[in-house]
């Protein structure tokens, strides 16, 4: 049953995404909001997937603020890089490169609003994700980051990467930390469970902290669930 699930549900998302990609690029001629309406009509397609293709529930513990904060998100699948656009409001959202530049869909994140970072590029790297962030904040859209910096199998808690403490001390905006645990359900292969993924939204984090206790309080909440499984409950 979830091979079939898996299958009817890659059958339907990918051609999907074809199609709203093409409808995003033709909206973007009218302006960004035209785009961001696209995007998440998108997500809330996938979102449907979900639940009643895949079986998958999502459950939110917590409630994410309105408004200009910078969340960052473990990482563990492709799941919550579509939930969290549909759960934090249409956020600013840093990716590696390689996403921004695939033909027509990099187009279109580009559009959306992205900070596209270049993993291997050291310090440059980090100089250009901060002036982007500071650009992004201007807009009083949330930015999201993933600080682990890329996906991390499920019972790993990996430091966080460097970006993420130059990005806070830049743009100066409080932190949403989001726990999740999409990857028991949804790991890198092509089988996709059913069953309930949690996003645990921890206590917002003031800015001017510094560099080590900021890393070690959103170690700390995007691991809530892996250090403390019984949280889920």
């Amino acid at each position: 049953m979830t091979f079939l699930r898996s299958l009817a549900y890659a059958a339907v998302f990918y051609p999907a995404t074809v199609l709203w990609v093409l409808a995003g690029i033709a909206a973007s001629l009218f302006g960004q909001r035209p785009t961001l309406s696209v995007v998440l009509s998108w997500v809330d397609m996938h979102h449907w997937l979900l639940r009643n293709l895949l079986g998958i529930r999502i459950k939110v513990d917590g409630a994410i603020p309105a408004g200009p904060h910078l969340i960052a998100v473990k990482h563990q699948s492709a799941l919550e890089t579509m939930e969290m656009v549909r759960l934090s409001h249409l956020p600013v959202i840093v990716i590696k490169k390689e996403l921004s530049d695939v033909p027509l869909f990099g187009w279109l994140t580009r559009r959306y609003g992205v900070i596209p970072v270049e993993r291997s590029a050291g310090a440059k790297a980090l100089r250009a994700l901060v002036a982007n962030g500071k650009i992004a904040t201007a807009t009083g859209r949330p930015v999201i980051i993933y600080p682990e910096g890329t996906r991390v199998p499920v019972g790993q808690t990996p430091q966080l990467r460097s970006g993420f403490a130059a990005l806070y001390r830049a743009i100066g905006l409080p932190v949403v930390p989001v726990a999740t645990d999409s990857g028991e359900l949804w790991g890198r292969g092509f089988n996709h469970r059913s069953g309930t993924v949690t996003f645990k939204v921890g206590e917002t984090i003031p800015p001017g902290l510094k560099r080590d206790e900021i890393e070690r309080r959103v170690h700390a909440a995007i691991n809530a669930l892996e250090l403390a499984p019984e949280a889920r409950a």
